[in-house]
């Protein structure tokens, strides 16, 4: 009997101390080990992680294939949050592209924008390959599946009326196989849609003499014409050893995107770890430097503003009720 009120008593002390929004584990679905969604998952954590005493939620980051993996696996409540590109995001929410045939994610919230990710094609220096159409008849990995720069890629090449058959070998290899590929000679080139700098192209570069090419054509014009989430990037010269001058291309965003469904106290927290200190958020990779908070909030963002990140942004007046 005295254990019995014992345990009560310690039950009901633990209801008071516990925190205020207590969910728990949640997770954030990233990329390849080597990319940097997978920093941008690790970087968010440990900002959420250092106040669980107070908000109760433990977060991790999970490696997965990529932007279309992450959307279907948050659309299926298999992942709390997912990092994804703001093309693959807009076509979750409108039915399109990859997401044809499950139809349009009415669920599908945005808490906020990350680095810009350019389409970046890594090519052999004895290749012969110095523009994108010169990827005909060459051993290409074209992304794997699952994967954003997978699905940008056969944008393109469906406006340039390609399919697999242009190639003499359309690898699907993850990223973080695919530069020692490409040293190997096993491909001549990879496409990559990411932040820079990036270890896999700066290993591709340094190990195999490999260099990034130019994206820009007709084609290309057509595609930041149509898509509003499409735009021109450019990747800074000396980043890399092959390219010393900057390399014109096109990009995306990277997104942070949730199901209507998780929590809006635990969404409220989480942008509040990364806004609450974003100074050290942006230092904790060269990709992150250039974020600013206003268009965190917008660019990129196609699905509607999760209740939670809402209710922060109208309270730090970043935005209107």
């Amino acid at each position: 009997m005295k254990i019995s009120r014992f345990m009560s008593l310690s039950l009901l002390l633990c209801s008071y101390l516990s925190p205020a929004v207590g969910s728990g584990e949640i997770t954030i679905g990233t990329g390849s080990s080597s990319g940097i969604y997978y920093q941008s998952g690790r970087a968010i954590c440990r900002l959420l992680n250092a106040g669980t005493d107070a908000h109760g939620i433990i977060c991790a980051p999970k490696i997965s294939p990529g932007s279309i993996s992450n959307l279907k696996r948050v659309r299926d409540g298999e992942l709390e949050l997912g990092i994804a590109q703001s093309d693959a995001q807009y076509n979750a929410v409108n039915g399109a592209g990859k997401f044809s045939s499950t139809g349009p994610d009415h669920g599908l919230r945005s808490l906020f924008s990350l680095h810009d990710e350019a389409f970046t094609l890594v090519a052999r220096s004895d290749s012969g390959i110095n523009s994108f159409d010169d990827l005909r008849g060459k051993r290409v990995n074209i992304g794997n599946p699952g994967s954003g720069q997978l699905a940008t890629m056969e944008e393109v090449m469906k406006l340039k009326g390609w399919n697999h058959s242009v190639f003499s070998l359309a690898n699907q290899l993850p990223a973080n196989q695919q530069s020692m590929a490409l040293c190997h000679n096993r491909v001549q080139a990879m496409v990559y849609m990411v932040g820079h700098p990036n270890p896999s192209v700066a290993q591709a570069e340094s190990l195999c003499n490999a260099v990034i090419i130019e994206v820009k054509d007709k084609e290309i014009d057509s595609l930041v014409e149509q898509y509003p989430f499409y735009t021109y990037a450019q990747v800074p010269g000396g980043l890399y050893a092959g390219n010393p001058k900057p390399v014109q291309t096109f990009g995306v965003k990277a997104t942070m995107v949730a199901s209507k469904n998780l929590d809006a106290d635990t969404v409220y927290e989480i942008v509040k770890a990364v806004f609450g200190d974003l100074d050290k958020f942006r230092s904790m990779h060269p990709a992150f430097s250039g974020l600013k908070a206003e268009e965190m909030v917008s660019d990129g963002l196609t699905a509607p503003l999760h209740a939670g990140a809402r209710r922060y942004y109208v309270e730090r007046g970043w935005i209107s009720k």
